[in-house]
């Protein structure tokens, strides 16, 4: 069988993804078409374009299965390749547009939008890596059409949509060891630099700690941007002293890390699935996680705070000082390859 797999928007864990998908659903001879991440409202919108003109010699190729994140516009690939209509046509939900909080320079998010919704109707399969991802993009769509001016009703549509739509969630690799839990005062933060993940509260959180003198560790991670909140360089400040690292690390040393620390942290106000805190959960940390988002249907409540800064400070203080009160990490081996690549086959192949 032949396949194409396009990622219009190739973020760290988009590439993950695709990279799995080639090795572990190798039944299938895979062509890649990958673009980078940035200039996104350009790239949502332009990606139909720039492959035509980029790769129309992969374009015209004959495959089995076109499979496709959400940020490609499928409808109008198709439209401009008519053949690839032909094929299995699968797009896979990372996350949705509807659920993805504006920030100050994008003030509009109705082209990315229509893109989500039309390259879900154009598809044969429909996948998201959460319930939580699947729900909200529905939710948002209903939203959605009744803000147009003709009142587009399409509920049956929707409903066989959500009826058939797949949950299966990004895989991890497996560990190479499994490690037991630990009882220190290293925390992480793993997550991109950016203001929907919430950075405020988390370093405010340990500000809190470090002024009524609880003792921690805590390793800062993530890939960093040209520009990022102003916190992050204000915390570097009063956060000497209590640092392990600061910034992105070569993989080697993010994984020995993981191996060496105790809790890690999400305060994010967005996450469709969260790898960073998996990964994680994997090499032996506790999570503390908000309760919102995709959190509720991927953690028992003993990993979840309120989600107010308030609470997370809580919570940590309690765990730093009283080991023996936290819980020991969820089992992540539901999320790893071996478990999920014969769903990911019949995906494909079925």
């Amino acid at each position: 069988m032949k396949g194409l797999l396009l990622s219009a928007y190739a973020a760290v864990s988009h590439r993950h993804w695709a990279q799995g998908i080639c090795r572990h659903v190798d039944a299938i001879d895979w062509q890649v078409l990958e673009l980078p991440p940035r200039h996104f409202s350009w790239r949502i919108r332009g990606n139909p374009l720039t492959w035509m003109l980029e790769a129309s010699e992969v374009l015209e190729r004959h495959y089995d299965v076109v499979l496709a994140t959400s940020m490609v516009d499928l409808a109008t690939l198709v439209g401009l390749h008519p053949h690839l209509g032909r094929a299995r046509k699968i797009i896979y939900f990372h996350e949705n547009q509807f659920a993805y909080p504006l920030s100050v320079e994008r003030k509009s998010a109705v082209e990315a939008q229509m893109v989500n919704l039309y390259s879900a109707l154009t598809a044969d399969r429909v996948v998201f890596n959460t319930a939580y991802n699947r729900d909200s993009f529905l939710d948002g769509v209903r939203r959605f059409l009744k803000r147009m001016p003709e009142k587009v009703r399409i509920e049956a549509t929707l409903e066989r949509l959500a009826r058939d739509a797949q949950v299966l969630p990004v895989p991890i690799d497996p560990a190479a060891d499994e490690l037991p839990p630990r009882c220190g005062r290293r925390i992480v933060w793993n997550h991109r630099w950016e203001y929907d993940k919430n950075p405020e509260d988390f370093f405010q959180a340990l500000h809190g700690l470090k002024t009524r003198g609880i003792d921690f560790e805590v390793a800062v991670m993530g890939q960093r941007f040209r520009q990022q909140p102003e916190i992050f360089e204000e915390a570097r400040v009063w956060l000497n002293g209590h640092l392990l690292c600061w910034g992105p690390q070569p993989e080697a040393t993010y994984r020995e890390i993981l191996e060496g620390a105790d809790i890690v942290v999400s305060t994010t106000f967005h996450e469709f699935q969260g790898l960073s805190i998996m990964e994680a959960v994997q090499r032996g940390c506790v999570p503390l996680v908000p309760d919102r988002l995709c959190f509720p249907e991927l953690y028992p409540s003993e990993y979840r705070y309120d989600g107010t800064r308030e609470n997370l400070e809580a919570r940590l203080e309690r765990w730093l000082t009283r080991p023996d009160t936290r819980p020991a990490p969820p089992d992540a081996s539901a999320w790893e390859w071996p478990n999920l690549s014969r769903a990911y086959r019949r995906l494909f192949m079925e």
